[in-house]
This record gives structure tokens, C-alpha cells and sequence, in this order.
């Protein structure tokens, strides 16, 4: 209540103030802030918004493609003669794993969009030029760059909500390389289509959409 009673609201305006001295006193307000976010950024300070946008973006494309593999393993991953049709339907969702689905949610909101929306805008903010040499470049970066990362990052947030970080490097060790290499016959096409022809504010969301092709793959590695 304190921040509502002292000068909070509009009415609470110092006496013998006149409306011209308040719309002086604004331009001076605004222009005080705009040099200090110039002078901050002249020291090399950044401003940083989170983006959230791409994060929704990339969660809710995470957690489709995670559905759709959930889906494929409850069809392929058993005979069709155990359950008739009406007992499948009924227990579609029942059997949904929701805490997997909001482990592989939360990875593209927190983690996956904002991280992959920073790479981008760091590639492009050092090679804004699109040339053949930048956009190799490009790929072989995120491929020997954000490729392990991801992989190593998806790794490790699975496993700490499972509460099994100690079987983390067996993990890695069994895991990680053959996912990084059927990574790269998936993600290199991919990669030069983003950086060839997707514009910066889609690219979050153009890499999320295969990703739902990629989850097929990558779930049913984190669940072995």
C-alpha cells in the first residue's frame, strides 16, 4: 500500500505544479532513461529480454512432438490384438505420461527457445552478410556448437527429473555420440534451409517444427 500512497498515482502531483512543468518534467524523465540505456550499452551492457515468444513457440512444439511419440510407442509398441478399438480409445490419454510431457515442455521454454533464439541472433549479429562463407559457416557451428549443447543439455534434464544424475555420464557415454551423429544427416539439411532462406524472428519456431520429427528419434533414446 505504501507504493500506492506515495506519488502512485496520477493525482499525487507536487503543489503548484502546472500541467506544462509536469509534461517538461516527463520529457526530461524520458529523456534521463533513454541516455542511460544508451550509456549502458555503450559500457557493454546489453539489455536482455527474455523471448517469450519463441519460448512458447518452442515448448508447445516440444510438447506436441513429445505427444506424437507417446502416441507411436502406446500403437507400434504393442500387438493390436491385446486391446480392441473401444478399450484403446479409452485408455489413450490415461496412459499419457504428463510429467514427460512437461519435462520436454519446460525444456523448450526455458531452455531450448531462449538459448537457440540467442545463437541465432549472435551468429547473425557477427555475419549478418549472406554469403556461401557465412552460411557454411553457420552450419558447421551449430552442428559442432549448439548440437552437443543441446544434446548434452536435453541429457541432463531428463535425467534431473528422474532424479538420476548419477547414471548421467553412462548416459552420455552410450547415448550422446550416436545421437549426434543421426543428429547430423537430420539437422545439417535443416540447418542451411534456417539459415538460407528462414527469416531471424521463425527461426526459433522453423528448428522447433523438426524438432517434432526429431523427437520421434530423440524420446525414444532418453527412455531406454
Amino acid at each position: 500500500m505504501g507504493a500506492l500512497g506515495n506519488g502512485g498515482f496520477w493525482w499525487n502531483f507536487p503543489a503548484g505544479e502546472g500541467r506544462g512543468d509536469r509534461c517538461k518534467r516527463r520529457r526530461k524523465c524520458k529523456s534521463s532513461s533513454s541516455d542511460s540505456i544508451n550509456l549502458r550499452e555503450e559500457r557493454g551492457c546489453p539489455h536482455f529480454d527474455f523471448p517469450v515468444k519463441q519460448a512458447a513457440i518452442a515448448a508447445s512444439l516440444a510438447l506436441t512432438g513429445d505427444t506424437i511419440a507417446q502416441l507411436r510407442d502406446r500403437i507400434f509398441g504393442r500387438g493390436r490384438s491385446q486391446l480392441d478399438v473401444d478399450a484403446k480409445e479409452a485408455s489413450f490419454w490415461s496412459n499419457h505420461d504428463w510429467l514427460r510431457s512437461l519435462r520436454m515442455a519446460s525444456y523448450g521454454f526455458l531452455l531450448y527457445g531462449p538459448g537457440s533464439y540467442a545463437w541465432y541472433q549472435l551468429l547473425d549479429q557477427f555475419m549478418p552478410k549472406q554469403t556461401f562463407i557465412t552460411l557454411s559457416t553457420k552450419v558447421i557451428l551449430n552442428q559442432i556448437v549448439l548440437g552437443p549443447c543441446v544434446i548434452a543439455v536435453i541429457f541432463a534434464w531428463n535425467n534431473l527429473w528422474l532424479g538420476k544424475l548419477s547414471e548421467l555420464p553412462a548416459k552420455y557415454q552410450n547415448d550422446a555420440l550416436p545421437t549426434l551423429l543421426y543428429g547430423f544427416r537430420f539437422w545439417i539439411p535443416v540447418t542451411i534451409l534456417n539459415f538460407g532462406i528462414v527469416p531471424l524472428p521463425a527461426r526459433v519456431a522453423f528448428m522447433s517444427t523438426c524438432s517434432i520429427f526429431w523427437n520421434f528419434y530423440l524420446s525414444s533414446t532418453m527412455s531406454r
